[in-house]
């Protein structure tokens, strides 16, 4: 079944409008039509079966027929820092990131992160948003994750306030590693967990170490060293699957 998020001001008592480019997607790409049925999200987390009742060039008007009862978000919160990537791998990061459950994606500037033009990186907040809204629609989420604007890291580290578990994956680390780690936590008391990602060229060893200070795990994911935009997908998926739903219910 089709699927399309709709702004909670867009709902009307038993029923919605869907406006934009989810209009034309909708007649002319996947040739819906009356009477068919739809899933659809009020991008709070809330998702209902509907049908279209009315289609035009502008706008899409739909009956709602009931709620559904959908559980596709992770146990946890993960909130993905990213080092800053060159060229459009943050497109790609974002896109795995929203289907592996992280709930919120924020790019750091570090040391080595290399901006050429930063005003250019805040205008590619609105791709990164859209490429999330289509992995959500694909993946079946109930919420779609925040990007943040990029922050330094000093930001970064008053970001880490309220969070459980910090996990740094860190290319110079070599005996402990995630096994290690969630031996020695009590994980019942994990919710929220912040992923540390390093830019192309790694983190300072000074920024380890006000890392370190802040209370976070620096692991390694292995003798082989991953590439920045693979780093994340890694630690994540681990994570989902030792402390979530990634591994399934026994």
């Amino acid at each position: 079944m089709h699927k399309f998020f709709v702004s909670k001001e867009n709902f009307f008592g038993d029923r919605a409008i869907i406006s934009g480019e989810d209009v034309k997607h909708i007649y002319k790409v996947l040739r819906l039509s009356v009477g068919d049925k739809i899933s659809i999200n009020n991008c709070e987390g809330e998702e209902f079966l509907a049908e279209i009742n009315e289609i035009d060039k502008k706008q899409v008007l739909v009956n709602i027929i009931s709620k559904l009862d959908i559980k596709s978000e992770s146990d946890i919160n993960i909130y993905l820092f990213q080092g800053l990537p060159k060229s459009s791998k943050m497109d790609m990061i974002v896109q795995k990131a929203t289907e592996l459950g992280v709930k919120e994606i924020c790019p750091i500037i570090t040391k080595r992160v290399v901006v050429k033009n930063e005003l250019g990186e805040f205008k590619k907040l609105d791709r990164w948003q859209r490429i999330t809204l289509e992995a959500c629609k694909q993946c079946k989420r109930t919420i779609i994750p925040n990007i943040k604007e990029p922050i330094e890291f000093e930001g970064l580290i008053d970001a880490l306030e309220d969070i459980d578990l910090i996990v740094v994956p860190y290319e110079n680390e070599k005996g402990y590693g995630i096994k290690n780690m969630l031996a020695h936590i009590k994980v019942d008391d994990i919710k929220n967990v912040a992923i540390i990602i390093g830019p192309e060229g790694g983190f300072e060893e000074e920024e380890i170490e006000e890392l370190k200070h802040k209370g976070a795990h620096i692991v390694t994911l292995g003798p082989r060293i991953l590439r920045t935009e693979t780093a994340g997908f890694v630690c994540a998926a681990l994570l989902q699957y030792e402390l979530a739903d990634l591994g399934g219910i026994i």
